[in-house]
C-alpha cells in the first residue's frame, strides 16, 4: 500500500472505523486489519498522533474505559456530532475523487 495514499485519507478512515462503537487505540488498529483483510496495518506512531488531531479538531471524543495491561485507563474513542458531519463530507469528496478517477478510464 502507498503510504501517502493512507495519508490523504486517514481521517475518513479513523471516522469511519469509529462510528459505530468507541474504540481504544489497540482495537482501531485490530478493527482496520480485521474489516480490511490486513491491507490497513496501523503502527502507533501514525495512529495516535491523527486521534489526537481529530480529538482537538472536535471530531473526536475520548473517555477512560477499563485498565489495559499497562494498568491505566484505555481512552476510548467515539465520533462527535461535529465528526458525523465530517464524516459525511469527507464521503462526499472520496465518492468524486474516486468516481474523476475513474473516469480517466486506461490510455
Amino acid at each position: 500500500m502507498n503510504p501517502d495514499l493512507l495519508r490523504g485519507n486517514l481521517d475518513l478512515i479513523l471516522l469511519t472505523i469509529l462510528e459505530d462503537k468507541p474504540l481504544y487505540g489497540f482495537a482501531i488498529i485490530q478493527e482496520a486489519r480485521e474489516r480490511t483483510d490486513g491491507y490497513f496495518q496501523f503502527k502507533e506512531g501514525s495512529l495516535y498522533p491523527a486521534l489526537h488531531r481529530l480529538e482537538q479538531d472536535g471530531l473526536l471524543a475520548a473517555q477512560p474505559g477499563e485498565l489495559g495491561r499497562n494498568g491505566k485507563p484505555r481512552k476510548y474513542y467515539s465520533v462527535t456530532d461535529a465528526g458525523r458531519q465530517a464524516l459525511t463530507a469527507k464521503r462526499a469528496e472520496f465518492s468524486s475523487f474516486t468516481g474523476a478517477v475513474g473516469r480517466l478510464g486506461s490510455p
